[in-house]
């Protein structure tokens, strides 16, 4: 099973620029914007390299970490380059797209601990790319969610970074229990018990460390301290009850929180046949991304 589950997940590596295409129908706003620009960040495993795309005429524009999705087996930042793009024009702040590693290459914790170093390393170093280090805010969709949400608990803990705002969208945030507690209100779910063993059965693989607060965020001991979170989850998603359940946690510790359930929807909550509804999801978390990086 193991060996299995490992050539699954890299062959799903290799062809994920072929095969994830949900953005090809997203590109809203930004498609006039440059190339972004190939940079690397030290961490604690190595060069990690980030894609960072910059609004043009703005002088030392604020910072958002964005953390693609992918099941922790796909490494391909740029499924959600319609994305990046989109924020930046839309809010006029920089986006950092990381390009974690991912199972079968590594195992959990590397990836977690990559976006929380570039986060610190981007808190301090920041300026000598032309940013602003004291307006960062980190986000990331489904697997990207978890480790936005492990780096805020690692920033918090280490005294490392302080982001002015965590954006959790259909985030995975209890890889601990059983894959058939995870119900969702749709015959055939986007993400089901096949997929949920897959990502533990590669990328978590110690199954005795699948409870930590930095794998599964729902499960921290404590959650206050944390930066106010923007949390959207999904009406149809499996993953919804974890998500819905950190945001409640995250406002009984009298953490600023924003919650929206989009209704109607599975995991892929931006719909690319709707752009009306694709487009309100995505200038919400824009804004919010826009107002919590204004200011000094």
């Amino acid at each position: 099973m193991a060996v299995l589950a490992d050539m699954y997940a890299g062959l799903s590596g290799l062809t994920a620029r072929w095969t994830v295409r949900y953005g090809e129908q997203l590109r809203l706003a930004g498609s006039d914007l440059p190339t972004p620009e190939s940079l690397r960040v030290p961490t604690r495993h190595g060069r990690v390299k980030v894609d960072l795309y910059r609004p043009p005429a703005v002088d030392r524009p604020p910072v958002h970490v964005h953390l693609h999705g992918g099941a922790f087996i796909m490494r391909f930042p740029q499924m959600d380059d319609f994305f990046c793009r989109f924020v930046v024009a839309e809010a006029q702040v920089a986006v950092v797209n990381v390009d974690y590693l991912a199972a079968p290459r590594v195992r959990y914790p590397v990836a977690q601990e990559q976006a929380h170093d570039v986060l610190a390393w981007l808190t301090t170093h920041a300026g000598e790319w032309g940013l602003d280090p004291d307006r960062i805010s980190i986000g990331g969709f489904s697997g990207g969610g978890n480790l936005a949400a492990s780096a805020c608990l690692q920033a918090r803990d280490h005294h490392t970074a302080t982001p002015r705002l965590q954006l959790l969208a259909v985030p995975s945030l209890d890889v601990s229990g059983d894959v058939r507690g995870k119900p969702s209100t749709t015959a055939n779910p986007m993400i089901g018990p096949p997929l949920l063993r897959l990502v533990r059965a590669t990328y978590f693989k110690d199954s005795s460390r699948r409870a930590e607060p930095y794998a599964s965020p729902l499960l921290a001991v404590a959650v206050d301290g944390l930066p106010p979170a923007l949390v959207i989850t999904a009406e149809y998603d499996s993953l919804r009850t974890e998500g819905d359940a950190f945001a409640a946690r995250l406002m009984a510790a009298a953490v600023s929180v924003e919650h929206h359930v989009v209704p109607r929807r599975d995991h892929y909550f931006l719909d690319g046949s709707d752009h009306t509804q694709a487009r309100h999801w995505m200038s919400l978390m824009a804004d919010r991304i826009q107002v919590a990086l204004a200011g000094e």
